[in-house]
């Protein structure tokens, strides 16, 4: 259990980075275009340690007792090992040759996570099928342990490099709740609008209307201070915070766009978002103009 976890968590680890180096090209929003790495690296902090220390423990206890190496039930799980990467292998190839035959596009991402799937299983593949041969010596083990040590660090740091340290993540983690804050705020004042036919003069007209300050959070919790809402016309208002850093597509644009769509672009810094009311049961207002993206 403790190999196959490490085996999962560390091509978990290397299929996040690989579509934040190499993301797939999409119509969508993608807020900040990642998704974190803190599980798969704690897991092999703690799994593969614990891996090591068990497979040292047990070739220790069959020195001094040799037959259980050749209990029935450490073979075949050792069989069962194989076979999966075995079967895995083959289907990674599998996997290739069909987006090959198909003529599906090969991207350089794609084909990194089947090099990644080769690579990892096949170094699983080698080491069990020379177990089970009795072909690995108390060196060649230290030596598999080596690589494996090697490529799961070079995994780990190449995740940071990518995605940031976790001091970044912590800064935009405070970000995406900043967008939640801002979103919540937005809604509310269309519920406001919805309700008496106006915008909300300033804070405490949306923190009075309906019981909305049970739910509301005015302050960003990283800099005490309070979200800014701006009233700029009779159906056109800016909510503002301070972001530390900006998200991975960028609004170039001033226009203002329908509540809450767009509330996931912005840049660095002290930034506004500029948005229109409408009726409810309405279109979205025919002045709209979209956001010019830069992927």
């Amino acid at each position: 259990m403790a190999l196959y976890t490490t085996v999962v968590s560390l091509l978990n680890l290397l299929f996040t980075i690989i579509n934040n180096a190499y993301p797939q090209i999409t119509n969508g929003y993608n807020y900040y275009g990642s998704q974190s790495i803190s599980m798969p690296v704690a897991t092999l902090i703690i799994f593969f340690p614990i891996f090591i220390l068990l497979m040292w423990l047990m070739e220790k206890n069959y020195k001094v007792e040799p037959e259980k190496k050749h209990l029935g039930i450490r073979r075949w799980l050792t069989y069962i090992t194989l076979f999966i990467a075995g079967l895995t292998l083959a289907g990674d190839l599998v996997t290739v040759l069909y987006y090959f035959i198909d003529g599906q596009e090969l991207t350089v991402g794609f084909l990194l996570k089947i090099l990644s799937v080769f690579v990892v299983i096949l170094t699983v593949f080698l080491y069990y099928i020379s177990d089970i041969r009795e072909k690995l010596s108390f060196r060649s083990r230290k030596i598999w342990a080596l690589v494996s040590l090697i490529i799961i660090i070079a995994s780990i740091v190449w995740g940071f490099v990518v995605l940031g340290s976790p001091w970044t993540r912590r800064q935009i983690n405070y970000d995406m709740e900043k967008i939640t804050a801002l979103q919540n705020i937005s809604s509310s004042v269309q519920g406001y609008y919805n309700n008496e036919g106006k915008l909300p003069q300033t804070v405490s007209d949306i923190t009075s209307f309906n019981g909305a300050s049970d739910y509301l959070n005015f302050t960003d919790e990283q800099t005490g201070k309070q979200y800014e809402y701006i009233k700029t016309g009779d159906t056109t208002f800016s909510v503002c915070a301070d972001f530390n850093k900006k998200s991975t597509q960028e609004n170039l644009t001033q226009s203002y766009v329908p509540v809450t769509i767009n509330l996931t672009i912005h840049p660095a810094g002290h930034y506004c978002f500029k948005e229109v009311v409408f009726k409810t049961g309405d279109a979205y207002p025919q002045t709209y103009l979209a956001p010019t993206v830069v992927q």
